[in-house]
Parts: C-alpha cells; sequence; structure tokens
C-alpha cells in the first residue's frame, strides 16, 4: 500500500479528501480515497466500495460506514498546519513555542530586524522580515491556515487584516482593546470590505480565561485556535510525522504496521484518527495514548508487520477491566492495525 500514501501526500488537501479503509469483512485491508464526489485512487478490491458511494456523497465527519457485508472506516484529511503570527512582540514568543510544540508550521513577519531575528531563535520555520502588506503578499492561505494579528499597532493591523481577510483561512484572530478593533474595522469597512467578513475575525483575541502575562495570553489564543480546529469532527488525517515514515525511503526496507484509533467510547485518552507507526524492531512514530494500551497494541502491530494480516482489535480501559494493569482512564477503543506493504 506504499503507492496508496504516495497518492494521498499528493492529493489536494485544500478539497475535501476522505481516506477510505475496509477494516472488517469482505476486502478487509483495501484502501480508497475520495474527493468531490468520486474515488480518485483504489487499491486491494476495487469494488468493495461501490456500496458506500452514496453514503459518502453526504458524508460531513471521520465515521464508520457498514454495509452488508463490510464496515469502512471513512476519516478526512487536511493539509499541514500553518500558523501566521504578524508581529514579533513579547506576546508573539510564546505564541511560537507553543504552536511549535502543537505541530503547527510557523511563519512570523515582523519589519525590524532585531525582533524577526528572535522569533528565528525562538523556533519560527519561516520568519519573513518585511512591511506587513508587502509579506503577507507571499502566503497564499489554505484551509489549513491560522492568521493571528498581534502588531503593535492599528495601522498595522489594518495593512494585516485588510490582506488576511480575503484569503481563504480555518481562522483570523486580532490582538487589541475593544476601540482599537473597532477603529481598524470601520477603516476597513470605508474601503470596501463587508461587515459581515470582518465580523467573523475572533476580537478579541483567545478564551476568556483572564489572561495577564503575555504568556497566560499566548495560552488562551493557542487554546481558541485548537478549539476552532477541532470543532468539525473531521480529525487531522495523517501528522506530517506520520505520512513521513509511511513514505520514507530510509524506512521503505523495513516490515511495519499502522496502526489507527477507528472507534472510541468513553474517555479513552486519544481521539478517532490518533495514529502510529510501530516497526519490526519495536520503534514506534507517533502514539495512541502511551501506557499499557499502547504496549499491548504495538505487540500485536509486530505481529502484524510480519505475518503481513490486518487486525481489528478492541481495548478495554471501564474500571474492572483495566486498573489492575493501570490502565485507569477508562473508556473502549476499536484500533485498525494494518500492515504497509511496498
Amino acid at each position: 500500500m506504499a503507492g496508496f500514501y504516495e497518492e494521498l501526500t499528493n492529493a489536494d488537501k485544500n478539497k475535501s479528501l476522505i481516506s477510505l479503509t475496509i477494516i472488517e469483512g469482505q476486502g478487509m485491508g483495501s484502501k480508497a480515497l475520495w474527493s468531490n464526489g468520486e474515488f480518485i485512487c483504489r487499491q486491494g478490491d476495487e469494488k468493495v466500495f461501490d456500496p458506500f458511494s452514496e453514503d459518502l456523497k453526504g458524508l460531513d465527519k471521520t465515521q464508520i460506514i457498514k454495509s452488508q457485508n463490510s464496515t469502512l472506516f471513512c476519516e478526512f484529511v487536511t493539509g499541514e498546519k500553518y500558523m501566521v503570527v504578524c508581529g514579533a512582540g513579547h506576546i508573539s514568543i510564546p505564541i511560537i513555542r507553543i504552536g511549535k510544540m502543537l505541530g503547527f508550521h510557523v511563519t512570523v513577519i515582523d519589519d525590524r530586524v532585531s525582533f524577526a531575528n528572535t522569533a528565528r531563535k525562538e523556533g519560527a520555520d519561516t520568519v519573513i522580515c518585511k512591511p506587513f502588506r508587502e509579506a503577507l503578499e507571499e502566503i497564499q492561505g489554505s484551509t489549513g491556515h491560522y492568521f493571528i494579528i498581534v502588531t503593535r499597532g492599528h495601522r498595522h493591523d489594518q495593512d494585516c487584516l485588510s490582506q488576511i481577510i480575503v484569503k481563504k483561512n480555518a481562522y483570523i484572530g486580532m490582538i487589541g482593546s475593544r476601540a482599537r478593533v473597532k477603529l481598524v474595522k470601520d477603516f476597513l469597512e470605508n474601503e470596501g470590505i463587508s461587515r459581515e467578513l470582518l465580523d467573523q475575525v475572533y476580537t478579541p483575541i483567545g478564551l476568556k480565561i483572564n489572561a495577564q502575562t503575555p504568556e497566560e495570553i499566548a495560552v488562551a489564543i493557542m487554546a481558541e485556535i485548537i478549539q476552532v480546529k477541532n470543532e468539525s469532527k473531521k480529525t487531522f488525517g495523517y501528522p506530517k510525522e506520520i505520512l513521513g515514515g509511511l513514505t520514507s525511503l530510509e524506512l521503505s526496507d523495513m516490515p511495519k504496521s499502522l496502526v489507527t484509533i477507528v472507534s472510541r467510547k468513553g474517555s479513552a485518552p486519544r481521539d478517532v484518527g490518533s495514529k502510529m507507526i510501530v516497526m519490526l524492531d519495536g520503534s514506534t512514530i507517533g502514539t495512541i495514548g502511551g501506557g499499557c494500551v499502547e504496549a499491548e497494541v504495538c505487540a500485536i502491530a509486530r505481529e502484524t508487520a510480519r505475518d503481513k494480516t490486518p487486525v481489528l482489535k478492541k481495548v478495554d480501559m471501564t474500571p474492572g477491566n483495566a486498573e489492575d494493569e493501570g490502565m485507569v482512564c477508562g473508556g473502549i477503543v476499536e484500533v485498525y492495525i494494518e500492515p504497509v506493504l511496498d
């Protein structure tokens, strides 16, 4: 199935893209990609997907669908998450750190050399040291772009928002007092930008947690972004580290399995769609929650990598079944363990 993951890597993730896997029954292990109302790739038993075509047309979240003969796991796939921070002042520094910790590709824009250098030292992936308006012309935007406007003045806010508001995005947030925000919005409305569009901007930025320090404000902002990101219930699909491990030439000769949580009940540690790769030698990429759950699944995954047979496994962590083993979080998860075939 290595070819499938290459197709997945190259697919346009700005369009609706769904990864499909038969996890039980006829055609178990077969995979496909569905985008904009049609199959764009099928591997394995291709005909096994036909009974699901009508259900796929109305799909709006990651879920399991069953037919008479097969069970299909349908997972929305999104592209890499990009965070664009306009301004490299004192609030931006913890934003950069948290953004990197959460797996965002972080771009920082500031027209001051010393501030841009600080952002670079703090770990930003890309730093653009140019006037805001000019720098934002270099950023196309996408459904995976999260824009944070934390500049040093309302005129810079105006320059940023006027450029960003017309770009495709997942989130736009702007810091500032109500008076400052109103000044910016009124100016841009007079410039011809609709009030309805301007009112979609998250202002005041961040969740209301009575944040005061730069670090607390950064936490409030990133918490709001997490909330927005996760509201869709479509999961994140394939994180960069997972997709990289599946397509890496260096790892191509190492037998391995891909583990995916396909259903979840109760307070399991990770959500549906969480993934990890387990190599035959026991090394892993990613996590499905750690602890005894992961240890048990890893042992099965190594066997799967060896004998090339997929497995659908239910793990019960409810009290009475798991406490003796240290799995006290509760809940039940089903994991699909599949060999990664050449």
